[in-house]
């Protein structure tokens, strides 16, 4: 069983060793999307029918890997709040405010567009509107970045007149596509999974004044396996189905650098968790022999 200290290093080998062996697995099997295909992206996985977990409406999808950093951002307060005193050090606050700060530029905002939308756009990508039957016309780039609505009651400029449109009221919203599309569920998979497994140090780390966990305590630990496991068993599933192998890599090396960046308030301020030393208390002192 690894010791406390090393847990990061084995964080990191499960991740990577997850996404290898997925990844080939999609290859050799022909079980992954190419995502930043604008003919392809609309339609459903072509295994959606056979392998539940390629459709994106699974439950897995919907209610946690799409509101991965609320899941974060509840499993953190919940630990962080039952820790023992010693162990609410303001440097865990930093690391999460950096953390999220980061998910935020590069999923969000970022002095305008995410860096996930300029990663796009730089490497050739376009704004594309999927219509109703299953066309595609270009616009746009702005039209991406703002997530702005389109359709031909409020655009009429974008439509060309010789274009074919179903009969009523619809509107879309258009897409970032081709390009390099970084996966960004790998990303946010890879950095919360890192993450919540360093915040658990400080529960096995022996600090000066901790005493036993209390009952708040131990479900919060648990909270926090529970959410890391089903963690890696998304990064899983998305590197089988989704997006291609460089798209998957470069999410993962991504979010490994957030991470890394996210080591930075314990650096700065020395503060790391002495994870693995054991309290010691001073030896009685002996009084002189008369």
């Amino acid at each position: 069983m690894p010791s406390p200290s090393n847990v990061r290093l084995v964080a990191v080998a499960a991740t990577a060793s997850i996404l290898i062996f997925g990844t080939l697995y999609s290859v050799v099997n022909n079980t992954y999307l190419d995502t930043s295909n604008p003919l392809i992206t609309a339609l459903p996985h072509h295994l959606h029918e056979t392998d539940y977990f390629a459709s994106k409406k699974n439950p897995l999808n919907v209610y946690f890997t799409k509101k991965l950093w609320g899941w974060t951002t509840a499993t953190f307060l919940v630990h962080f709040l039952t820790s023992p005193n010693t162990a609410r050090a303001p440097v865990r606050v930093a690391q999460y405010i950096l953390a999220t700060s980061i998910w935020l530029a590069f999923t969000g905002w970022f002095f305008g567009p995410p860096v996930f939308d300029r990663l796009t756009a730089s490497t050739g990508g376009e704004c594309i509107l999927h219509l109703p039957s299953g066309a595609s016309i270009s616009v746009p780039t702005d039209y991406c970045y703002t997530g702005t609505p389109v359709s031909p009651a409020t655009h009429p400029a974008l439509f060309p007149a010789s274009l074919l449109l179903p009969d009523g009221e619809w509107v879309a919203r258009p897409r970032l596509r081709r390009g390099h599309d970084v996966s960004g569920h790998m990303f946010l998979l890879t950095l919360s999974t890192l993450f919540l497994v360093d915040q658990l140090r400080w529960s096995f780390a022996k600090l000066p004044g901790s005493r036993s966990w209390t009952a708040g305590h131990r479900y919060a630990v648990a909270f926090a396996g529970v959410v890391t496991c089903v963690s890696l068993f998304a990064l899983y599933t998305t590197s089988v189905y989704f997006h291609t192998p460089f798209e998957k890599f470069t999410g993962y090396v991504l979010g490994l650098a957030a991470f890394g960046a996210t080591q930075l308030p314990l650096y700065l301020t020395s503060s790391d968790v002495p994870v693995g030393q054991p309290v010691r208390t001073p030896a009685p002192s002996k009084s002189p022999a008369s």
